[in-house]
């Protein structure tokens, strides 16, 4: 018997309980066949028209991405709209497409990001989430830099270790940070919680103009990474978990490309 779609989905969940996403969220598999034989596996951040076609021409038998490709419920599957025809493309190559989003977020990408920038001390926060034995999730990793930097100084660290061309600073960039809290994704939401455990600064991949300027009139300097800058280490995070656990799978991965540029 050869690995299937369902075994890999297991081990997925070992790794990021399903139980860990959000409400809203859409992770699992979400079209095909969970029997399927899978020999090759394509990874990406997001299931977008050039990905599927990359997966196609690499005769992937499973797609998997951070963001899921269906978020709300699909009334009818056409050629009319975007998801419609990438639903039917992945279908009409037999490729099975899941999504980890926030269970993924909680078990793994916070850790993951903090360990790019060598947090010490760390612990977890954003915690309204617990697995089946009773262990805490939180969307963000707080913790102490290596040594006291300036916050223009940790931006570039940020810009090094995440491979960003930029960031958005809000704040005085010569001041000096230490205790620094980390949410990949979209953070900009949750930056009560970050003040509550004092940090110094507050790193994320989205934060608006106006929760950037209101976390800085509380004492809580910003670095907005951006959403893809950030979590686009999905991609090599899942390509070295998948060699380890899956050695004789075939795993290929979407070119890592920002989604605009700026002048």
């Amino acid at each position: 018997m050869g690995l299937k779609c369902r075994d890999i989905l297991t081990e997925l969940f070992k790794l990021a309980p399903e139980s860990l996403a959000e409400d809203w969220d859409n992770v699992g598999l979400l079209t095909g066949r969970p029997e399927k034989e899978v020999h090759r596996l394509y990874l990406a951040l997001d299931a977008t028209d050039d990905c599927i076609e990359h997966a196609v021409k690499t005769k992937a038998d499973m797609l998997l991405t951070h963001h899921p490709m269906i978020f709300k419920a699909l009334k009818k599957v056409t050629g009319d709209d975007f998801t419609g025809r990438r639903v039917m493309e992945l279908i009409s190559h037999d490729i099975s497409y899941a999504a980890m989003h926030t269970n993924y977020d909680r078990a793994c990408m916070a850790e993951k990001a903090a360990e790019r920038l060598d947090l010490k001390e760390k612990e977890t926060f954003c915690m309204e989430k617990t697995d089946d034995s009773g262990r805490d999730y939180g969307l963000g990793v707080i913790g102490t830099l290596s040594s006291p930097l300036t916050l223009a100084g940790l931006a570039e660290e940020v810009k090094l270790k995440f491979r960003i061309p930029d960031v958005r600073i809000y704040g005085d960039e010569a001041a000096l940070v230490e205790r620094a809290a980390i949410i990949p994704g979209s953070g900009g939401s949750e930056a009560g919680y970050v003040l509550e455990k004092d940090a110094d600064v507050f790193i994320t991949g989205d934060i608006s103009h106006h929760q950037g300027l209101d976390a800085v009139l509380q004492g809580l300097f910003v670095i907005d990474a951006g959403h893809y800058g950030m979590e686009k280490i999905f991609i090599s995070d899942m390509e070295k978990w998948f060699r380890g656990r899956f050695p004789d799978l075939k795993v290929y991965t979407e070119e890592i490309r920002e989604p605009f540029v700026t002048r």
